[in-house]
């Protein structure tokens, strides 16, 4: 049965969650904690920055050991399309409050999203 699952955006990321809302990011990429890991193929999640909310539908679910082996199949541009190079990537993910760590930890996960 699928779930919906809820994703906050901080206003500072809002021209990420703008990207996602629009169509023109289908790839999230998060660390696969406890929170993210239960998310499979078919559930619907809701993003969500201050007020604003929109729903994608995931269809596909990848987890990666690593950054470097999320780069062996992605270009940074598929992931983000405002990313020019892996390091635009890199800086993202580590804007994050201990967030390399917890890539470093769990691995990222790949959420592919429809409308």
């Amino acid at each position: 049965m699928s779930k919906i699952h809820t994703l906050e955006f901080r206003e500072i990321n809002r021209d990420t969650f703008d990207l996602i809302c629009n169509g023109k990011k289908t790839l999230e990429t998060r660390a696969a904690t406890d929170k993210y890991a239960t998310i499979s193929e078919g559930d619907t999640i809701l993003f969500s920055c201050g007020a604003d909310t929109c729903t994608k539908k995931v269809t596909n679910v990848e987890r990666f050991p690593s950054i470097e082996a999320i780069y062996q199949k992605y270009k940074p541009h598929e992931i983000n399309p405002t990313w020019k190079n892996e390091q635009d990537g890199r800086d993202a993910w580590a804007s994050f409050p201990n967030y390399t760590e917890k890539i470093h930890q769990y691995g990222p996960i790949a959420l592919t999203l429809i409308k």
